[in-house]
């Protein structure tokens, strides 16, 4: 397995820190607002990496945090006349739903920073002790950011870069770079919790390393936890910040690799709430399902810069629909349809002659490389193409077919694609009222074909047609699909 580290800029061999174990930490959302296609993004990617991890026989140990609480979710509470933990709550929620639309594994873990500030009290005391913090009159706490001689080892931006957004600068800090741990409480309009050095709340920075150092981390190895990641804007100074806090905290550094996915851009600009430009993952789950959306996200390496248009989207969703009408073939030949494919299929598991051995090699082996799917996706559209060859010349195969259903199967565990029913699938877009009707046309034409009036039978194929409903007659019945 080789993965493009961050720190060195460059793919590396990944060697896990024990083997066959990989403990997997990615930056969640700050729950303020409902999530966007960056978030939807950064989820596949590393949902895409763990799923790697899992097919090479790994444990996997994979968390992923909530802020709950910061500036945003305060401002938001107080303009809505309700409490942040309202806000946190319910747009933690949405996000939950938003991931499980798009198929996204849930984490091994969820930690929240209000459920963890015992933890994080505790590593502000040791940065106090350790002469590595200081305390302003104010009650504010920050990091002495001089004090780290390896700060900017993970971003290769130093203790000289004073470009570090999110630091608020204050006049009495002993450095311009210094970022906050603890912000003390300023009145009605903010949040506060007691501690030792007062009311107040954590820094943002200060989250991430408690919550690792609590839930994930090795306490006798160098390295805190194999991989951290999350989007390309994390990088500096959050990353940092943590890489450096955590260092000096406990002597261990955070994570042996670090990995980071690229922007989204919409019209030429990076997404973001501040641009305006926005695109809500719930209002794109209005026009195309999680899969079609997953599909198009994971099919540009992840660190590179996607540009979201509908145009490419649409490209990605013809190859979705090939690994479907394959999905339909194969079911063709089962009374029952796909899922007696599937009991049969089980049924052969004892059978390594099940396993289409060089298309998982092939398949694993891109995924093994920084995640190369375009590469991977190249090797399913070969698989797709000999498959309906081998189909043309044998129809009738069962034995074929449940070979071809096992590798559908194991690109959905790799990929989290192609694992949802066949005849749902091409029925996407078509709501509950439509659906009714299309199915009062089909009795009547189910009886006009039993009276043997086959021209009453043609006019309502047409009826049907002009609907974009496309009718296939199968040994199953009588099956329909949404057409473009």
């Amino acid at each position: 397995m080789k993965i493009y580290d961050t720190r060195y800029k460059q793919k590396v061999d990944f060697i896990p820190i024990k083997s066959k174990q990989v403990r997997i930490y990615v930056c969640g959302p700050t729950v303020y607002d409902d999530a966007h296609l960056g978030h939807a993004r950064s989820s596949i990617v590393f949902d895409l990496l763990r799923r790697t991890f899992m097919a090479l026989g790994y444990k996997v140990l994979f968390v992923k945090n909530f802020t709950d609480i910061d500036d945003k979710i305060i401002n938001k509470a107080n303009a809505n006349n309700c409490t942040p933990e309202a806000i946190a709550q319910r747009y933690t929620q949405s996000y939950l739903n938003d991931m499980e639309a798009l198929g996204v594994l849930p984490p091994d873990s969820m930690p929240k920073a209000t459920e963890n500030l015992d933890q994080i009290i505790m590593l502000i005391k040791k940065l106090l002790a350790n002469n590595i913090a200081y305390q302003l009159e104010n009650g504010d706490i920050y990091l002495n950011v001089p004090k780290d001689t390896h700060y900017g080892s993970i971003s290769s931006r130093g203790i000289d870069d004073e470009n570090q957004a999110r630091i608020t600068n204050d006049e009495h800090k002993k450095d311009l770079r210094d970022f906050a741990l603890w912000k003390s409480y300023k009145g009605t309009n903010d949040v506060g919790y007691e501690s030792p050095f007062g009311r107040g709340r954590p820094g943002w920075h200060i989250e991430c390393s408690a919550m690792i150092e609590e839930v994930l981390a090795y306490q006798d190895e160098p390295y805190a936890i194999d991989i951290h990641g999350g989007g390309v804007d994390l990088l500096f100074p959050h990353h940092e910040n943590e890489a450096s806090q955590t260092r000096c905290a406990t002597g261990h550094e955070l994570a042996k690799y670090w990995m980071h996915n690229g922007f989204v851009n919409i019209n030429g600009e990076k997404m973001s709430k501040s641009l305006g430009n926005s695109f809500f993952i719930k209002d794109a789950l209005k026009v195309y399902s999680g899969e079609v959306l997953r599909n198009y996200l994971l099919g540009v390496h992840y660190r590179a810069i996607l540009h979201f248009n509908e145009e490419d989207l649409l490209t990605a969703k013809k190859r979705l629909d090939k690994i479907y009408r394959l999905k339909k073939r194969i079911a063709s030949g089962f009374p029952n349809g796909i899922i007696e494919a599937h009991e049969y299929l089980k049924k052969q598991v004892e059978s390594k002659d099940m396993v289409d051995t060089a298309f998982c090699e092939a398949i694993l082996g891109a995924m093994c490389d920084d995640l190369n799917i375009s590469k991977a996706l190249s090797i399913v559209e070969e698989m797709l193409n000999a498959a309906n060859i081998a189909l043309d010349a044998s129809p009738k195969d069962k034995m074929l077919k449940v070979k071809l259903l096992a590798n559908l199967d194991f690109l959905s565990r790799l990929l989290g694609i192609g694992g949802s029913d066949e005849v749902s699938y091409f029925q996407q877009g078509v709501d509950t009222a439509q659906k009714e009707h299309i199915e009062t046309i089909l009795k009547e034409r189910t009886r006009a074909k039993q009276n043997k009036d086959y021209a009453r039978a043609d006019s309502l194929r047409v009826e049907l047609e002009k609907m974009g409903i496309l009718l296939s007659d199968t040994p199953n019945g009588t099956i329909w699909e949404k057409v473009e």
